[in-house]
């Protein structure tokens, strides 16, 4: 009959004489199981239940990043980048800026038009919603355009600016300033001679969101 100590000098004789990749085969399962984190005794507790209406956050209108605070506070964050002269700051604020406004005024649009001879209040106020939001995001356009100049990229500033004149047309003020950025850089020789859009040709323009 083997003693326990006999046994247990055979059985690390068998173990040195097996291959070493063999050898380690039978060793990492009992490393894998010292080396395991230990699990919370209560999941349920540090996971939310996501199914749970009560458990949904609304958005919030002053830290969310999609809502009209959002946008304003991302141009004015372009402000003081362009204050002091971090013009690369600057573009990716004003960026960041026109992508939420725009997508505000899209979903205010597509939301409103869903309402359309349905509820007219409902509408009406998704309305225009879209159109302040569309008009935050040509002003952020233009001010992209206008860093743009400033880091001598003119090529950069054209696309955008064209878009301006055609979101606002060339008889609104942004729309004029737009034109006339495109004729200081060069891309155009024709002055800009259409008459300034009236107060009341201006109130009867905002009865649709700017095109983009």
């Amino acid at each position: 009959m083997v003693s326990s100590g006999t046994a247990r000098r055979l059985g690390f004789t068998c173990l040195a004489g097996l291959p070493l990749t063999v050898s380690l085969a039978l060793l990492q399962p009992v490393q894998a199981q010292n080396q395991m984190p230990a699990l919370p005794e209560d999941t349920s507790q540090t996971q939310p239940d996501l199914t749970d209406p009560n458990n949904l956050r609304p958005i919030d209108p002053d830290s969310g990043l999609l809502s009209m605070a959002g946008g304003n506070r991302l141009l004015s964050e372009a402000d003081s980048a362009v204050s002091s002269q971090n013009y690369t700051l600057a573009a990716k604020k004003l960026q960041e800026a026109r992508q939420v406004f725009n997508q505000l005024s899209n979903f205010y649009q597509q939301l409103g038009s869903s309402f359309s001879g349905i509820d007219n209040r409902v509408y009406e106020s998704q309305r225009r919603k879209a159109v302040e939001a569309a008009q935050l995001r040509d002003r952020a356009t233009y001010q992209l355009a206008l860093v743009h100049r400033a880091q001598n990229q003119p090529d950069l500033a054209v696309p955008l600016l064209i878009q301006i004149v055609r979101s606002q047309q060339p008889t609104r003020d942004l729309g004029k300033k737009a034109y006339q950025q495109l004729l200081e850089i060069g891309f155009i020789d024709a002055p800009d001679s259409a008459p300034a859009s009236s107060s009341s040709d201006r109130s009867n323009s905002s009865s649709s969101a700017p095109k983009r």
